[in-house]
């Protein structure tokens, strides 16, 4: 029996609801809360000449639940690591894909990045993770316009999918500055084009504030979004610590409740230190 996104993420949303709604007997602080629904993660942070087990126990201790990796080369180390301490690797970030493009005008290019693709899934695999974080590819021109960036990136990520299903590694596609699906309701198209449970959508928040409040890509998108990454932007400051950008958290928190959110989320960027990273998702984010 063939399942299709919307049915399999119905039956499992479900499941998830039943663990998370609070309960008749919870105070009114935790309304809003999304305690125990968001899993607390970082890209990167590790320090130079630290060992992969002693940058796990500094996450641990700072209330982290896991890490989003670049790197597959290490997957035994992070299989240990995890296994002293229960810091995760979550996913992996498919960094290729700026240079060699999903959507580039050069059918070699396009070649190569469906087994880049191929391989990442693998990779994911192979760090234990569950999904892989994509960028479909960029608008450059007019051998690279939005029409190519959708068909092209489409057509080789549909040919990836089987491969995703069978080693259950969702692909998730990230909202980025590429000039490709810039409105929540574009992207929320291009998400439905697939049809498919195994691609979902890596909802950055920081980085569409730029083009609408981040509050109004998460409802637009639902369920959708599988996982977040985490930063804060405004007008006059750019990427920013969090906190001081034009992100209205608790509209966002509000947001994510609202959609019924249960997931990873990572911080991409940096604030004072790990501790302010970790103090400032709990009481922006998390609530």
């Amino acid at each position: 029996m063939i399942v299709n996104r919307r049915e399999w993420i119905k039956n499992t949303s479900l499941a998830v609801s039943a663990a998370v709604l609070p309960s008749s007997g919870e105070t009114a602080d935790r309304v809003g809360s999304l305690k125990g629904r968001i899993h607390k993660s970082v890209k990167g942070g590790q320090k130079k000449g630290e060992s992969v087990e002693a940058f796990f126990l500094r996450l641990k201790a700072l209330g982290f639940d896991g890490v989003e990796s670049g790197n597959h080369h290490h997957a035994a180390d992070y299989f240990a690591a995890t296994k002293k301490t229960g810091i995760m690797v979550h996913g992996l970030v498919g960094g290729w894909h700026w240079h060699t493009r999903l959507s580039s005008a050069d059918p070699e290019v396009r070649k190569k990045a469906a087994k880049l693709l191929e391989q990442s899934i693998r990779n994911v695999r192979t760090l234990g993770g569950s999904s892989l974080l994509l960028v479909p590819g960029k608008v450059t021109g007019a051998n690279e316009t939005h029409d190519h960036v959708w068909n092209r990136s489409v057509e080789i990520i549909e040919d990836s999918l089987p491969l995703a299903s069978q080693l259950g590694v969702r692909i998730l596609v990230e909202t980025v500055w590429n000039g490709f699906c810039e409105s929540p309701e574009k992207f929320r198209e291009y998400i439905d084009v697939f049809n498919s449970p195994w691609l979902g959508a890596y909802f950055d928040i920081g980085n569409m504030q730029k083009f609408a409040p981040a509050e109004e890509w998460i409802r637009t998108l639902g369920d959708r979004t599988v996982k977040l990454d985490i930063k804060d932007w405004g007008k006059k400051r750019g990427f920013c610590r969090l906190g001081e950008g034009d992100v209205n958290w608790e509209k966002v928190r509000e947001a994510l409740n609202d959609v019924g959110f249960n997931g990873w989320a990572t911080r991409e960027g940096r604030d004072k230190d790990l501790q302010d990273t970790s103090s400032l998702i709990d009481e922006l984010l998390i609530g």
